[in-house]
């Protein structure tokens, strides 16, 4: 297993603007953010590369992800309004820290997918 920043803030090694914990899953507000509410959901006991590295013994982890990010945005009021959740697989996609993690994007009209 290798260290990630994730690691480091998940330690509190390094600072993080938590807004979300659990016993499984730390929330936090990425610090180049896409949209007005921009959180990263991240699993706390475990380091998987990507999730083309889960194992599907671990599939519950996906699940934690998302129903914190669900439970985050009821709290925040923005839920009704709606939100999008985004996983990135390697690099080609997007991918920069290699620990899974959920991004959870709100708070403005994101549009829709499309070719870069």
């Amino acid at each position: 297993m290798t260290d990630t920043i994730f690691g480091k803030i998940i330690r509190r090694e390094i600072p993080a603007s938590i807004v979300y914990e659990d016993d499984d899953v730390l929330g936090f507000k990425d610090i180049t953010p896409q949209a007005p509410v921009h959180v990263l959901f991240i699993p706390k006991h475990e380091v998987i590369p990507t999730l083309d590295d889960l194992q599907p013994a671990q599939a519950h982890l996906i699940g934690k992800l998302a129903l914190a990010a669900a439970a985050y945005a009821r709290r925040e009021g923005f839920a009704q309004d709606g939100y999008r959740i985004v996983m990135n697989c390697r690099e080609n996609a997007g991918q920069t820290v290699f620990h899974i993690h959920l991004h959870l994007l709100a708070g403005a009209p994101l549009g829709h997918f499309g070719a870069p």
